[in-house]
């Protein structure tokens, strides 16, 4: 009876301490929720302007169809020969772009300092050395692009303006016996790789190819071999020019969206 009522004893005093214990016991740690994973995008959108420089190559044929200096009409007309005025390009460009999910569409006016010259003998009357250079390139593009966040691809494709001038050398002096200057419009078609290396700064690379047809040419004679002013011979002379370029541009606005 003592033993039952020992054991009775410590099971009450057990059960009064128990409360007590638990209190005694560290609460449990609190672990904080990882933040969300941000990933972000680079936003195209927006008002930019660049520099840009590189090397360019335009194809000139001549075809003459009329020879005034005598009073010839030449018909058909014929091939005088064709050259490369190549050389290099500098200038720089403005437009807009904005951004719609992965697409970016653009429109973008290219202004261009040119040092293009080129010649070859004509096969009309060899004695003449035929003369070009171009010394100015415009563009006036809208743009459709695919952007994987900072890397931009993009196409291009509008109008494009040259100013060309031409020239005839009397090849046993060097001396020119005509000239003739024009501006020209055509079309332009492109493709292009961009990189925004940092906020609101890109660097890209670009080829242009300019569709600049023919046109006929009246050129006037210096005084060489006919009277100076007055009209030598009309040419009809075809124009294409293949452009590339690395480009640098600065974008006005934010460079970046935090996408969850």
């Amino acid at each position: 009876m003592m033993r039952n009522t020992l054991l009775a004893a410590i099971g009450v005093a057990t059960l009064a301490t128990a409360p007590a214990v638990a209190a005694d016991l560290a609460a449990r740690p609190y672990t904080k929720a990882p933040p969300p994973v941000i990933a972000p995008i680079y936003d195209w959108s927006g008002f930019y302007i660049g520099i840009n420089g590189g090397g360019a190559s335009s194809r000139k044929c001549w075809d003459i169809n009329n020879f005034t200096a005598r009073g010839v009409v030449v018909s058909p007309a014929v091939r005088e020969g064709c050259h490369d005025a190549t050389g290099g390009i500098v200038g720089g460009q403005i437009g807009y772009r904005w951004q719609a999910s992965n697409w970016v569409f653009g429109l973008e006016a290219q202004g261009d300092w040119a040092d293009l010259t080129g010649s070859n003998v004509s096969a009309f009357i060899t004695a003449w050395n035929n003369h070009t250079k171009v010394d100015a390139i415009g563009l006036f593009t809208g743009q459709v692009g695919y952007a994987w966040n900072s890397v931009l691809w993009y196409v291009k494709g509008g109008a494009a303006v040259t100013h060309d001038k031409f020239q005839g050398i009397f090849v046993p002096t060097g001396a020119p016996f005509d000239n003739a200057n024009e501006t020209r419009w055509g079309g332009a078609v492109g493709a292009g790789l961009e990189f925004g290396f940092a906020p609101n700064w890109s660097v890209g690379v670009e080829y242009d190819h300019l569709f600049m047809g023919n046109r006929n040419i009246g050129f006037t004679s210096t005084g060489v071999l006919s009277a100076a002013g007055t009209q030598f011979r009309t040419d009809n002379i075809r124009q294409d020019v293949d452009m590339g370029t690395v480009r640098i541009n600065y974008r006005f606005g934010g460079p970046v969206v935090a996408r969850y």
